[in-house]
């Protein structure tokens, strides 16, 4: 029987003939998304899910999705879909993370101009038949300092259009290399030094716990009297009470935002707000951009549901079923590695090498590597999988290195993540023994043995003795259970790690306390 998908938002004619060329049978149903009762009345008969923003795909629609193998974003956002409740059911879902990239950066120019112009403003006057000349005194662009917040795959797009304008433009993306910074024609700065210097501000990065109201109160203070803010990318990066208040007093010349906190934004502190220019999140909505992203995501769904094929995936690494039993605790031991350095990497990125030892050499390395930049690139860039994270990273002017050997030291096998960054080189190596668990075996050149849970301690300390029973008696006081503990050191006396499990999340009083120790160097959260 051939595979069955509904599509319940607006794709085009062409993106509908994709499946029915590919002998998949299709209903399009535009508006069903909108109506969440009657999606989930009809879900169950459907193996394969075509949607753009309009359609929640929640937790109770996945719920009666018995038949559901694949959701299918036309767009890059999947905040509309419960991911996490579709991988719990073994539903992939899929997204389609470049074809709006374009098109968003162009709105965000065209945003930019609109404020500094006041162009909405002064057409609104000049058809209600005002001639107000002295009333629309604008701000010119040229020769302007343009700071992006993210200089990723839009953020870079939006770089090279100012640099044609003749702005100067200066970036802060912890992913972002000095080298890539310059091959492309910004600064790399610091956000402090960002706040300091921009004439206008343009944020192009995802909602992440890190980057939530990454412009606030405290921000703005730090800003140019008279700054221009854009907003092209996701409602929350900006304390809207906060730029209200500073619109309000002039800190802030104006404003542009196309995505808001609560959308649809019916209603928004912000509305009203002088020389503010608004959009209903229109960033991606150009006939070309609407275009590539449905036809895209009809080629993959199709491949996935005839093929196996699988692209884009949110959840899912792309391995194919014969490998998928012997390379999946490789592909968890080389995320983990990656998510442990990307963690504790705070400065530009350089280069990222994997070292492949003993029989995980003759393996499919390019998965690995890519679920290794993957984990790394997951503490910023949330929507991240497997097949993005290789372009991702090369956005970013990070260079990685595979390098293969045969079996050396006392480990079967083994995989060894190396950071290279502007200050330093740092490495962890990790294995999976017969049980099928991925182990840490070394963390920068010293040896020991730690399974990595969801909740963890990083310290690294002075191998003195106190250490230990302070980072108990802290912890203990503070109610914190541990649940494995692991030490390591170069020498009697000298640097040492330690890696500590606990049940939960660790408060920032506790890990002040912690820190407080003469012999500690550093203390950091972790979760896996």
């Amino acid at each position: 029987m051939a595979p069955k998908v509904l599509i319940s938002d607006k794709l085009s004619p062409e993106a509908v003939q994709i499946f029915k060329d590919r002998g998949i049978d299709v209903d399009f149903m535009p508006d069903l998304g909108k109506d969440k009762e009657k999606l989930a009345a009809v879900i169950g008969n459907y193996d394969g899910l075509a949607i753009r923003s309009a359609t929640k795909v929640t937790e109770k629609i996945i719920a009666g999705a018995e038949r559901l193998k694949v959701i299918g974003r036309a767009g890059i956002g999947v905040d509309n879909v419960d991911v996490a409740a579709a991988t719990a059911r073994g539903i992939i879902v899929m997204n389609t993370p470049f074809g709006n990239a374009i098109t968003t950066a162009e709105h965000a120019i065209a945003m930019m101009f609109a404020a500094a112009r006041q162009i909405p403003e002064a057409n609104a006057s000049t058809q209600a038949g005002k001639w107000e000349k002295s009333r629309f005194i604008g701000t010119e662009i040229t020769s302007k300092t343009l700071g992006l917040i993210g200089c990723g795959n839009i953020g870079s797009i939006v770089a090279d259009r100012a640099l044609g304008l003749k702005m100067k433009v200066v970036a802060y993306d912890p992913f972002l290399s000095v080298e890539r910074a310059q091959d492309i024609g910004v600064e790399k700065v610091e956000l402090d030094e960002l706040f300091r210097r921009a004439d206008f501000v343009t944020l192009h990065v995802p909602m992440t716990d890190k980057t939530r109201n990454i412009i606030n109160a405290d921000a703005i203070a730090k800003m140019k009297e008279g700054v221009y803010i854009i907003n092209c990318a996701r409602g929350g990066l900006v304390d809207e009470v906060a730029l209200r208040a500073a619109l309000d007093s002039g800190k802030v010349k104006g404003a542009a935002f196309d995505v808001f906190s609560v959308e649809p934004a019916t209603e928004n502190v912000l509305f009203g707000a002088p020389n503010l220019v608004c959009t209903p999140h229109l960033g991606a909505s150009t006939m070309e951009a609407q275009e590539n992203v449905a036809l895209q995501v009809a080629e993959q769904m199709s491949d996935y549901l005839l093929h196996g094929a699988v692209t884009n995936a949110i959840n899912m690494p792309s391995i194919s079923a014969e490998e998928a039993p012997k390379l999946t605790p490789f592909v968890k031991l080389a995320e983990q590695l990656g998510s442990f350095a990307g963690q504790l990497t705070e400065t530009g990125v350089n280069t990222i090498r994997l070292e492949y030892e003993g029989e995980v050499a003759e393996m499919n390395v390019k998965a690995l590597t890519a679920a290794a930049l993957t984990g790394f690139l997951r503490p910023l860039l949330q929507t991240v999988n497997m097949v993005s994270a290789p372009s991702l990273a090369r956005e970013r002017g990070i260079h990685v290195e595979d390098v293969r050997r045969e079996q050396q030291g006392a480990y079967e096998n083994y995989i060894r993540l190396t950071v290279i960054t502007d200050r330093q080189e740092r490495s962890v190596a990790g294995t999976v023994f017969a049980d099928g668990k991925p182990r840490i075996i070394q963390v920068k050149g010293i040896n020991m043995e730690a399974e990595l849970g969801a909740h963890m301690l990083y310290v690294t300390n002075e191998d003195k003795p106190g250490f230990i029973g302070h980072l108990g008696m802290v912890l203990g006081e503070a109610g914190v259970n541990i649940a494995t503990f692991n030490l390591g050191r170069l020498a009697p006396g000298q640097d040492a790690i330690c890696l500590v499990e606990v049940d939960g999340e660790v408060p920032q009083p506790v890990i002040d306390r912690v820190l407080a120790h003469p012999h500690v160097k550093q203390v950091k959260p972790l979760s896996f």
